[in-house]
């Protein structure tokens, strides 16, 4: 336990687990893509269903949901520390790439971004996560089988607008945080070099165009259709 406190206590150390944890909240995003574009599938909810039924009964997978929960605390903690850090470290005088001559914006405005997601994850969880585990769900039947209708929880939230807006705009938001932050976690883990610089900046922007569009894609168009 000493070894993980002296870890958190270095900014080195910080930097480290800020990208670890990046790099595997970006592989849950792509996980949690593939289920949700089951929505999208016209069979009146029952792929999705079936996905999220497994998703919330299988032992080791509800094991890693907890682990993720947990490295999106931990991600917020450490971001919010090296925050205030550099801000002491730089005291009254901002960087002299604040005009942004030198750095791109999303770079400078990481924790901005960041705050707007984690209160879009709050009303995210509220309207889906606490519904299906405490919620009076109604219940669907697929070969005999029973299994909970989140499917038409999800279709309720994506019928209203402003859930629909907010949505929308929070995947813009998560758009321009990976934007900066998937090549950085590379760079923070020392896995930067000047022959895969462009390899890594290329993949990293497509995800961060692509990944939050599709997720993007669905609440419009099951509100439109």
């Amino acid at each position: 336990m000493n070894w993980f406190i002296k870890l958190l206590s270095s900014t080195l150390g910080r930097k480290l687990l800020m990208a670890f944890t990046g790099l595997f909240l970006i592989l849950f995003l792509v996980v949690h893509l593939i289920g949700n574009l089951q929505l999208l599938k016209d069979d009146g909810g029952q792929a999705f269903n079936i996905y999220a039924q497994f998703m919330t009964s299988n032992p080791l997978i509800k094991a890693v949901s907890y682990g993720n929960y947990f490295f999106i605390l931990l991600h917020i903690g450490l971001a919010i520390g090296l925050n205030r850090k550099n801000r002491a470290a730089r005291g009254p005088e901002s960087y002299a790439v604040s005009s942004g001559k030198s750095s791109h914006w999303t770079s400078r405005n990481m924790g901005i971004l960041g705050t707007f997601i984690l209160i879009f994850l709050v009303i995210h969880l509220k309207g889906f996560w606490y519904e299906m585990h405490w919620g009076g769900i109604a219940t669907a039947n697929y070969d005999g089988k029973e299994v909970k209708d989140l499917y038409a929880v999800v279709k309720e939230a994506y019928s209203q607008i402003w859930y629909v807006l907010v949505y929308v705009i929070s995947m813009l938001l998560l758009a321009f945080h990976l934007w900066h932050g998937f090549s950085s976690a590379f760079q923070s883990l020392g896995l930067n070099h000047l022959k895969y610089n462009p390899v890594i900046s290329f993949v990293g922007k497509a995800f961060a165009i692509i990944v939050p569009a599709l997720f993007a894609l669905i609440p419009i168009w099951m509100f439109l259709y």
